[in-house]
Parts: C-alpha cells; structure tokens; sequence
C-alpha cells in the first residue's frame, strides 16, 4: 500500500470519527442545556408552590384571628346577658381552636417578622380569652372588668389591621421575588 493510500485511508478514517465524535458531542450539550432547564423549571414550581402555600397560610391565619376576635367580641356582648351564653362559648372555643391550627402552621411557614406580630396577636387573644371567661364565670382577678376587656378588643383590632398589612407585603415580595425569578429562566 502506498502512502497516497494510506494517507487517504487515514483521513477517510479521521472524517468519520470526528463526524460520530461531533453529533455525540453535539447530542450531550443539548443534554446538559435540557438539564438545566428542567432544573431551573422545577426551583421556579418550588417557588410558586412555596408562594401559594404562604398566601394559603396567610389568609387562614387572617381568617381565624379574625374569627377568634369575633367571637371573643360576642363573649365580650354575652356578659351583658343579650346571647345564649352556652352557644356564644362553643362558638369561642371553636374559634380559639381554629386559630391555634392556623396559628401552628404560620410558625412554620411565615419569616419571623410576621410571626413576631402574629404572636403578639395570639398572645393577646389568648389574654383576652382568660379575663372573659373569668368575668363570665364570676371569679375575675385584680384588674379584670368589661371595660379593660373593651379596650383589648380595640386594640387587638388595631393589631389585626396591623399584621394583616404586614402579609400583604410579604406577599407582594415574594410575587415581586417570584417574577424576577421567572425572568431568569
């Protein structure tokens, strides 16, 4: 075999293997990008799916605060003696256990700025809870009245208000956070 042969035959070689080499080469960048971009999508759905369950957690704290407060309020209006004073009770106590759940899961979920004005909320129902039930059942401790209990229902109104504003602008960061994410995918 003559070199001309040889060199000819060895290219031909050369050709075919780089051509294989090429398309596998080739085939495992688009492996690697489809990698990536499976990975980016599956962080973006965590994202999105960590986001509704924040809403999630934050309307039903909203709602059972909102509830509890309510229904302590008619605890509040019983004492006067204008409600069944048993029915207005299970309605608190239902409500106080509603909000417990609610509660449970936020600590679990919500930054620690929420949950500082969530549990000042919670400790406030709770302090509220006790001094009526006290007054309802006729054995109140110093400093207990209708009219302390009054004021603690405005005020826990007012802080209501205020931790209901504070999810609201978690949530709009995290929507915020959430859309920046999108543009990078």
């Amino acid at each position: 075999m003559d070199v001309g042969n040889a060199t000819a035959a060895a290219v031909a070689f050369i050709g075919v293997v780089g051509t294989l080499l090429s398309a596998l080469l080739t085939q495992r960048a688009a492996d690697r990008s489809r990698q990536r971009e499976n990975t980016r999508a599956e962080r973006l759905r965590a994202r999105r799916s960590e986001a509704e369950a924040r809403h999630s957690t934050c309307v039903a704290l909203n709602t059972a605060a909102r509830q509890y407060l309510a229904a302590l309020t008619d605890q509040f209006h019983a004492l006067g003696g204008t409600e069944d004073p048993g029915l207005v009770r299970r309605r608190l106590v239902e409500a106080r256990d509603l909000h417990r759940e609610a509660h449970a899961e936020a600590q679990l979920r919500l930054p620690e700025r929420i949950l500082g004005i969530a549990d000042e909320v919670s400790h406030g129902l709770g302090t509220l809870y006790g001094r009526l039930l006290r007054l309802a059942d006729g054995m109140p401790r110093p400093g207990d009245s209708p009219t302390a209990a009054k004021a603690e229902i405005d005020v826990l109104w007012d802080r209501l208000r205020t931790l209901r504003r504070e999810m609201r602008e978690e949530l709009r960061e995290t929507d915020r956070d959430d859309r920046q994410a999108e543009g990078d995918v």
